[in-house]
Protein backbone atom coordinates (compact mmCIF):
# COMPACT_ATOMS: atom_id res chain seq x y z
CA UNK A 1 0.00 0.00 0.00
CA UNK A 2 1.39 3.74 -0.60
CA UNK A 3 2.53 5.63 1.98
CA UNK A 4 0.95 8.97 1.88
CA UNK A 5 3.31 11.49 0.98
CA UNK A 6 3.86 13.64 3.76
CA UNK A 7 5.33 10.49 5.52
CA UNK A 8 8.29 10.39 3.41
CA UNK A 9 9.31 13.57 4.39
CA UNK A 10 11.37 14.18 6.75
CA UNK A 11 10.64 15.83 9.97
CA UNK A 12 11.50 19.66 10.46
CA UNK A 13 14.27 20.74 12.93
CA UNK A 14 11.85 22.49 14.71
CA UNK A 15 9.05 20.33 14.90
CA UNK A 16 11.27 17.26 16.14
CA UNK A 17 11.67 19.29 19.39
CA UNK A 18 9.42 22.24 19.43
CA UNK A 19 9.93 22.65 23.37
CA UNK A 20 13.53 22.14 23.72
CA UNK A 21 14.38 26.13 23.23
CA UNK A 22 11.12 26.93 25.47
CA UNK A 23 12.02 24.95 27.85
CA UNK A 24 15.63 25.62 28.22
CA UNK A 25 14.80 29.30 28.43
CA UNK A 26 11.89 28.89 30.93
CA UNK A 27 14.84 27.37 32.93
CA UNK A 28 17.08 30.36 32.50
CA UNK A 29 14.50 32.75 33.55
CA UNK A 30 13.30 30.65 36.61
CA UNK A 31 17.06 30.44 37.61
CA UNK A 32 17.31 33.94 37.12
CA UNK A 33 14.59 35.02 39.14
CA UNK A 34 15.44 32.95 42.13
CA UNK A 35 19.02 34.89 41.84
CA UNK A 36 17.21 38.09 41.70
CA UNK A 37 15.06 36.88 45.21
CA UNK A 38 18.21 35.96 47.08
CA UNK A 39 20.38 38.86 45.99
CA UNK A 40 17.52 41.07 46.98
CA UNK A 41 16.93 38.66 50.38
CA UNK A 42 20.45 39.04 51.06
CA UNK A 43 20.42 42.86 50.67
CA UNK A 44 17.29 42.84 53.27
CA UNK A 45 19.11 40.74 55.88
CA UNK A 46 22.05 43.21 55.64
CA UNK A 47 19.93 46.20 56.59
CA UNK A 48 17.56 44.65 58.63
CA UNK A 49 20.90 43.73 61.02
CA UNK A 50 22.22 47.11 60.13
CA UNK A 51 19.30 49.64 60.86
CA UNK A 52 16.54 46.92 62.29
CA UNK A 53 13.34 45.86 60.32
CA UNK A 54 11.13 48.82 61.14
CA UNK A 55 13.82 51.62 60.51
CA UNK A 56 14.95 49.71 56.50
CA UNK A 57 12.74 50.61 53.59
CA UNK A 58 11.81 48.83 50.35
CA UNK A 59 13.59 52.04 48.45
CA UNK A 60 16.63 50.94 50.83
CA UNK A 61 16.93 47.16 49.68
CA UNK A 62 16.76 47.66 45.99
CA UNK A 63 19.42 50.39 46.22
CA UNK A 64 21.22 47.85 48.39
CA UNK A 65 20.73 45.28 45.48
CA UNK A 66 21.65 47.56 43.02
CA UNK A 67 18.25 47.51 41.38
CA UNK A 68 14.94 49.92 40.82
CA UNK A 69 12.17 50.14 43.05
CA UNK A 70 10.00 48.49 40.60
CA UNK A 71 12.26 45.24 39.89
CA UNK A 72 11.78 44.95 43.89
CA UNK A 73 8.13 44.70 43.58
CA UNK A 74 8.30 41.98 40.89
CA UNK A 75 10.08 39.73 43.19
CA UNK A 76 8.31 40.24 46.52
CA UNK A 77 4.81 42.42 47.53
CA UNK A 78 6.58 43.32 50.87
CA UNK A 79 9.82 43.51 52.67
CA UNK A 80 8.40 40.70 54.89
CA UNK A 81 8.25 38.63 51.51
CA UNK A 82 11.87 39.57 51.03
CA UNK A 83 12.94 37.36 54.20
CA UNK A 84 11.76 34.14 52.67
CA UNK A 85 12.68 34.12 48.96
CA UNK A 86 12.87 30.30 48.58
CA UNK A 87 9.25 29.21 49.88
CA UNK A 88 7.68 29.44 46.59
CA UNK A 89 10.00 27.23 44.58
CA UNK A 90 10.61 24.74 47.88
CA UNK A 91 6.78 24.55 47.98
CA UNK A 92 7.17 23.51 44.14
CA UNK A 93 9.67 21.53 44.69
CA UNK A 94 8.24 19.76 47.56
CA UNK A 95 5.00 19.02 45.30
CA UNK A 96 7.17 17.67 42.65
CA UNK A 97 8.22 14.82 45.46
CA UNK A 98 4.36 14.03 46.01
CA UNK A 99 3.50 13.94 42.56
CA UNK A 100 6.22 11.15 41.58
CA UNK A 101 5.91 9.38 44.29
CA UNK A 102 6.70 4.97 43.72
CA UNK A 103 2.87 3.57 43.46
CA UNK A 104 3.85 1.17 46.89
CA UNK A 105 5.68 3.64 49.09
CA UNK A 106 3.40 4.63 52.00
CA UNK A 107 1.79 7.98 51.94
CA UNK A 108 3.20 8.91 55.28
CA UNK A 109 6.92 8.00 53.82
CA UNK A 110 6.29 9.99 50.77
CA UNK A 111 5.09 13.65 52.70
CA UNK A 112 8.46 12.66 55.11
CA UNK A 113 10.46 12.75 52.09
CA UNK A 114 8.51 16.12 50.66
CA UNK A 115 9.12 18.06 53.73
CA UNK A 116 12.84 17.37 53.33
CA UNK A 117 13.00 19.67 50.03
CA UNK A 118 12.19 22.27 52.98
CA UNK A 119 14.47 21.20 55.33
CA UNK A 120 17.37 21.33 52.23
CA UNK A 121 16.44 24.86 51.81
CA UNK A 122 17.25 25.90 55.28
CA UNK A 123 20.48 23.88 55.28
CA UNK A 124 21.56 25.12 52.05
CA UNK A 125 23.01 28.34 54.16
CA UNK A 126 23.06 28.01 57.43
CA UNK A 127 24.61 31.54 58.89
CA UNK A 128 21.52 33.09 56.63
CA UNK A 129 19.05 30.37 58.27
CA UNK A 130 20.46 31.33 61.97
CA UNK A 131 20.29 35.12 60.93
CA UNK A 132 16.82 35.07 59.65
CA UNK A 133 15.46 32.71 62.47
CA UNK A 134 16.85 35.35 64.92
CA UNK A 135 15.18 37.96 63.31
CA UNK A 136 11.92 36.14 62.95
CA UNK A 137 12.09 36.25 66.77
CA UNK A 138 12.35 39.77 67.25
CA UNK A 139 9.58 41.10 65.09
CA UNK A 140 6.16 39.75 65.42
CA UNK A 141 5.04 40.29 61.86
CA UNK A 142 8.00 38.37 60.16
CA UNK A 143 7.04 35.88 62.58
CA UNK A 144 3.42 36.00 61.42
CA UNK A 145 5.09 35.11 57.99
CA UNK A 146 6.39 32.26 58.83
CA UNK A 147 3.64 30.49 60.39
CA UNK A 148 1.93 31.71 56.99
CA UNK A 149 4.40 30.04 55.25
CA UNK A 150 4.26 26.57 57.36
CA UNK A 151 0.52 26.77 57.05
CA UNK A 152 1.51 26.24 52.97
CA UNK A 153 3.44 23.10 53.53
CA UNK A 154 0.65 21.68 56.06
CA UNK A 155 -1.99 22.12 53.43
CA UNK A 156 0.09 20.84 50.87
CA UNK A 157 0.43 17.62 53.01
CA UNK A 158 -2.96 16.90 54.08
CA UNK A 159 -4.22 17.47 50.77
CA UNK A 160 -2.17 14.90 49.54
CA UNK A 161 -2.99 12.30 52.38
CA UNK A 162 -6.33 12.93 51.87
CA UNK A 163 -6.34 12.01 48.41
CA UNK A 164 -5.50 8.75 49.53
CA UNK A 165 -8.60 8.04 51.39
CA UNK A 166 -12.18 9.51 51.38
CA UNK A 167 -12.62 12.53 53.19
CA UNK A 168 -15.84 12.31 53.06
CA UNK A 169 -16.30 8.45 54.23
CA UNK A 170 -17.17 9.23 57.74
CA UNK A 171 -18.26 5.57 58.99
CA UNK A 172 -17.82 4.20 62.07
CA UNK A 173 -14.48 2.58 62.44
CA UNK A 174 -12.71 4.73 59.51
CA UNK A 175 -10.68 6.93 61.10
CA UNK A 176 -8.48 7.67 58.07
CA UNK A 177 -9.55 11.29 57.22
CA UNK A 178 -8.69 11.88 60.84
CA UNK A 179 -5.50 10.19 60.87
CA UNK A 180 -4.47 11.98 57.78
CA UNK A 181 -5.18 15.43 58.84
CA UNK A 182 -3.32 14.64 62.36
CA UNK A 183 -0.78 12.66 60.46
CA UNK A 184 0.51 15.42 58.23
CA UNK A 185 0.20 17.93 61.39
CA UNK A 186 2.84 15.24 63.29
CA UNK A 187 4.98 15.28 60.07
CA UNK A 188 5.13 19.23 59.63
CA UNK A 189 5.44 19.37 63.77
CA UNK A 190 8.50 17.13 63.85
CA UNK A 191 10.33 19.11 61.01
CA UNK A 192 10.02 22.11 62.48
CA UNK A 193 11.33 20.95 66.08
CA UNK A 194 14.27 19.50 64.67
CA UNK A 195 14.82 22.55 62.36
CA UNK A 196 13.83 25.07 65.68
CA UNK A 197 16.76 22.84 67.43
CA UNK A 198 19.46 23.35 64.60
CA UNK A 199 19.16 26.85 64.29
CA UNK A 200 19.48 27.17 68.18
CA UNK A 201 22.34 25.54 67.74
CA UNK A 202 23.91 27.22 65.38
CA UNK A 203 23.04 25.71 62.26
CA UNK A 204 25.62 23.13 63.51
CA UNK A 205 25.14 19.25 64.07
CA UNK A 206 23.68 16.21 61.16
CA UNK A 207 20.25 17.95 61.18
CA UNK A 208 19.37 15.04 58.44
CA UNK A 209 19.89 12.10 60.72
CA UNK A 210 18.17 14.30 63.73
CA UNK A 211 15.16 14.79 60.78
CA UNK A 212 15.11 10.80 59.96
CA UNK A 213 14.92 10.25 63.97
CA UNK A 214 11.84 12.61 64.38
CA UNK A 215 10.17 11.28 60.98
CA UNK A 216 10.58 7.39 62.04
CA UNK A 217 8.60 8.46 65.55
CA UNK A 218 6.14 9.68 63.33
CA UNK A 219 5.75 6.72 61.19
CA UNK A 220 6.13 4.37 64.14
CA UNK A 221 2.74 6.11 65.85
CA UNK A 222 0.63 7.15 62.96
CA UNK A 223 1.70 4.92 59.79
CA UNK A 224 0.42 1.77 61.06
CA UNK A 225 -3.42 3.31 61.88
CA UNK A 226 -4.25 5.35 58.35
CA UNK A 227 -5.52 2.57 56.38
CA UNK A 228 -6.55 0.23 59.39
CA UNK A 229 -10.25 1.31 59.60
CA UNK A 230 -11.10 0.82 55.87
CA UNK A 231 -13.82 -1.81 55.31
CA UNK A 232 -13.63 -2.12 51.44
CA UNK A 233 -11.00 -5.17 51.35
CA UNK A 234 -10.57 -7.24 54.39
CA UNK A 235 -6.35 -7.54 54.59
CA UNK A 236 -4.74 -10.82 53.73
CA UNK A 237 -2.89 -12.72 56.61
CA UNK A 238 0.30 -11.25 57.27
CA UNK A 239 1.92 -14.04 55.62
CA UNK A 240 0.41 -17.11 54.05
CA UNK A 241 2.00 -20.80 53.99
CA UNK A 242 1.89 -23.67 51.72
CA UNK A 243 4.06 -26.67 51.69
CA UNK A 244 4.61 -29.81 49.70
CA UNK A 245 7.26 -32.26 50.08
CA UNK A 246 10.63 -30.43 51.61
CA UNK A 247 9.30 -26.93 50.18
CA UNK A 248 7.76 -24.57 52.09
CA UNK A 249 6.58 -21.37 50.41
CA UNK A 250 5.12 -18.06 52.61
CA UNK A 251 3.56 -14.77 50.90
CA UNK A 252 3.48 -11.86 53.32
CA UNK A 253 2.52 -8.64 52.75
CA UNK A 254 4.66 -6.05 52.17
CA UNK A 255 4.22 -4.18 55.51
CA UNK A 256 4.03 -7.19 57.46
CA UNK A 257 6.44 -6.63 60.14
CA UNK A 258 9.35 -9.69 60.76
CA UNK A 259 7.50 -11.00 63.79
CA UNK A 260 4.23 -11.51 62.01
CA UNK A 261 5.98 -13.10 59.34
CA UNK A 262 7.67 -15.49 61.56
CA UNK A 263 5.07 -16.25 63.51
CA UNK A 264 2.84 -17.62 60.77
CA UNK A 265 5.49 -19.77 59.42
CA UNK A 266 5.73 -21.30 62.60
CA UNK A 267 2.27 -21.92 62.92
CA UNK A 268 1.87 -23.52 59.43
CA UNK A 269 5.42 -25.58 60.21
CA UNK A 270 3.41 -27.43 63.63
CA UNK A 271 0.66 -27.84 61.45
CA UNK A 272 2.33 -30.29 58.85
Amino acid sequence: MPQPAASSKRPSRTSATPDAPESAAGSRAAAQRLKMRRELAAAAMELFSAKGYEATTVDEIAARAGVARRTFFRHFRSKEEAIFPDHDDTLVRAEAVLNAAPPHEHPLDTVCRGIKEVMKMYAASPSVSVARYKLTREVPTLREAEIASVARYERLFTRYLLGHFDEHDHQAGNDDPLLAEVAASAVVTAHNHVLRRWLRAGGQGDVETQLDHAFAIVRDTFGSGIGAGRTAKPKPAAASVSTGDEVLVAVARTDASLDEIMQSIKKALKQR
